[in-house]
């Protein structure tokens, strides 16, 4: 007797579209979720079993266009496959939701707050964490969590997230040379976690406290 697999009749990754080719609306969408991307990574260099996608889309059914969030966060899932990697994330294939997801608004609104925020909540996506560095009377970031099938802001900065283990939050900071306010991890004890460049410049430190020239290393 034949055993009919359904996953087998849906499109892989690979068949699927990798983006929605609608370019990001400025930087930042682009340099804050490689932040937030860069930074795990080396906190969680040992670990294999998480994924942080920036403007790539997210299939949630193989009849409907993807979403393509700024930025997004699964657990539980294999952080590459090969050394060409994702082209895109399928959830039947991957067979996880991504638990936090993360929407740069620009200077136009693109349904952060009503349609985008609706989608997520039906995919029963954990964290949907939305920045908004121009509003002057509200907070610049917000951070829901999904309960009972409904978005709850959750309060204070950093905001931390049990089920990823690490909070997330705002402060002013340095990043490729730019001096602004930026999205980071931390740690529960809301100590936040160093950049790649950070923890360069105290390795130098450390070396030339040493009485060693960083730059003379080969």
């Amino acid at each position: 007797m034949l055993e009919y697999n359904p996953l087998a009749c849906l499109p892989s990754s690979e068949e699927l579209p990798d983006s929605d080719d609608t370019p990001v609306d400025n930087e930042l969408q682009d340099l804050i979720p490689s932040l937030l991307k860069a930074v795990l990574a080396m906190a969680w260099a040992d670990r294999m079993d998480w994924f942080f996608g920036a403007d790539m889309a997210v299939y949630y059914d193989p009849n409907l266009p993807a979403i393509v969030p700024d930025g997004f966060l699964s657990l539980g899932v294999e952080r590459f496959f090969d050394e060409n990697l994702r082209l895109s994330y399928a959830i039947w294939e991957e067979e996880k939701v991504p638990i936090l997801v993360l929407e740069v608004v620009s200077q136009t609104y693109r349904g952060e707050y009503t349609t985008k925020k609706n989608e997520y909540a039906k995919l029963k996506v954990l964290y949907y964490v939305v920045y908004n560095p121009t509003r002057r009377r509200k907070q610049h970031l917000e951070v829901y969590k999904l309960v009972n099938n409904e978005y709850q802001l959750l309060s204070g900065n950093p905001v931390w997230l049990p089920e990823v283990g690490l909070g997330i939050g705002i402060e002013r900071g340095i990043y490729h040379g730019i001096t602004r306010e930026w999205l980071y991890w931390y740690n529960e004890q809301e100590r936040r976690l160093l950049t790649p460049e950070e923890r360069a410049q105290m390795l130098a430190q450390r070396l030339r406290e040493l009485g060693i020239d960083p730059d003379s290393l080969p």
